[in-house]
């Protein structure tokens, strides 16, 4: 008879955002007419830009002409789009890092969990707290945890948390952990990490033979010219991290889908045996295996991103972006709650008024406001008695709704 993968069985009932949509739906039944915003999941609003979409349409018109068709690209991406990525994003920031190093994907969600399946069963694996979802739920997925605790944690993980406490830092563990996952600009709290706090985590990685998973969806959001927007801006970094990105958020691709990871070709990490196993290697071989790669299309509208369109039209779409979270971030303020992140980052990451729970906040708002956010304990523990509200939408809808949620909330 056929058997299961026991380790899915561990999971919590519902991945974060599909409750968040069940809850939603539930009150939408009984309140069809509501005029709902919805401010939780991270998802942009706004059409592509035009240098991308006129780049698409002409890619489509190449794939109507045998002379210009493409059929399978390479795994790993087209060299003409990791050139730019590698001279744009990383050579012009000082990093070291070669077009070669470079894999276009579908989605920087899916590298983060497709990761792991080139490391080991046995690596201590240290997550923050709170967290993006999917890099707890992969590694439960793949066994690589215990069983779930009452508080949400799973045995077996390291969890450090970022709070109000110790200003959302990833305070670096006493203990040694080999696998690593860092998201600056941070989702959800919104919080940046200096040149010095990565540092630090490239010395203990170092020290360590860890590996940091450096997620850097949201670079594109950090103003502050002091803070990097790459780990391999770090000394030393090609030696320890992995890096991902993405177009999601930065060129409004959640629908259209392309990303990528950087994976240094001096990165190494221990085979059974003791050798040192060139990871770039492993995850080449994987990415030929079960990749066929991103189309044709759309790597060619993500290449106009590079463009002297493309960039211009990138930057104002990141600054309307912005300016909706700090539209959040000070309406809230004035309103006498305690709010942070929305500066380098699209998140406002506020704490519940009154004691009340992440989830309470949530109903309360679905149910007054008619205002919908991310209750903070889906991220974690530590998440509890916070809330993530979004700014990716349009202005009408972020003015609205914070119109609504002050007019309810002031404390």
């Amino acid at each position: 008879m056929a058997t299961i993968n026991d380790n899915y069985l561990k999971l919590k009932a519902g991945y974060l955002f599909p409750e968040i949509a069940r809850r939603v739906n539930t009150f939408t039944q009984s309140n069809p007419n509501a005029p709902i915003i919805k401010l939780g999941i991270g998802d942009v609003t706004e059409p592509l830009p035009e240098a991308c979409r006129t780049a698409m349409m002409k890619a489509v018109e190449d794939m109507g002409d045998r002379s210009t068709f493409k059929g399978y690209g390479p795994e790993q991406g087209y060299n003409w789009l990791k050139e730019k990525i590698a001279a744009q994003d990383f050579q012009a920031r000082g990093c070291d890092v070669d077009p070669s190093e470079i894999f276009i994907s579908d989605g920087s969600k899916c590298d983060n969990g497709n990761i792991l399946d080139i490391f080991g069963k046995n690596n201590k694996i240290a997550v923050t707290d709170p967290v993006y979802p999917v890099y707890v739920d992969t590694n439960v997925m793949a066994g690589h945890t215990g069983e779930g605790k009452d508080d949400g944690k799973y045995e077996g993980l390291v969890y450090i948390p970022i709070t109000a406490d110790n200003n959302f830092t990833a305070t670096i563990p006493t203990q040694k952990v080999d696998l690593i996952y860092l998201c600056f600009p941070n989702n959800p709290t919104g919080a940046v990490a200096t040149k010095e706090h990565l540092q630090a985590w490239v010395d203990y990685a170092k020290a360590n033979g860890s590996i940091i998973f450096f997620d850097a969806a949201y670079e594109a959001f950090i103003t502050d010219p002091s803070i990097p927007h790459s780990i391999y801006e770090i000394p030393g970094a090609r030696d320890c991290a992995i890096e991902f990105r993405s177009f999601s958020k930065n060129a409004g691709f959640t629908g259209t889908r392309c990303a990528l990871t950087v994976v240094p070709k001096t990165l190494t990490a221990k085979a059974a045996d003791g050798s040192d196993v060139e990871l770039w290697k492993l995850w080449n071989r994987r990415q030929s295996t079960k990749f066929n790669g991103v189309s044709y299309i759309v790597q060619r509208g993500a290449e106009a991103v590079y463009s002297e369109a493309g960039k211009a039209q990138i930057k104002a779409l990141v600054s309307f972006y912005l300016e909706n979270a700090k539209i959040i971030r000070e309406k809230l303020t004035a309103a006498g709650l305690q709010v942070y992140g929305g500066v380098n980052a699209p998140y406002v990451w506020v704490k519940t008024p009154n004691g009340l729970s992440s989830w309470d906040f949530f109903d309360k708002l679905l149910q007054t406001c008619n205002v919908v956010g991310t209750p903070g304990s889906g991220f974690g523990a530590a998440g509890e008695g916070y809330f993530r509200i979004s700014g990716f939408n349009s202005r009408e809808n972020v003015e609205e709704a914070m119109k609504r949620i002050t007019e309810k909330f002031k404390v």
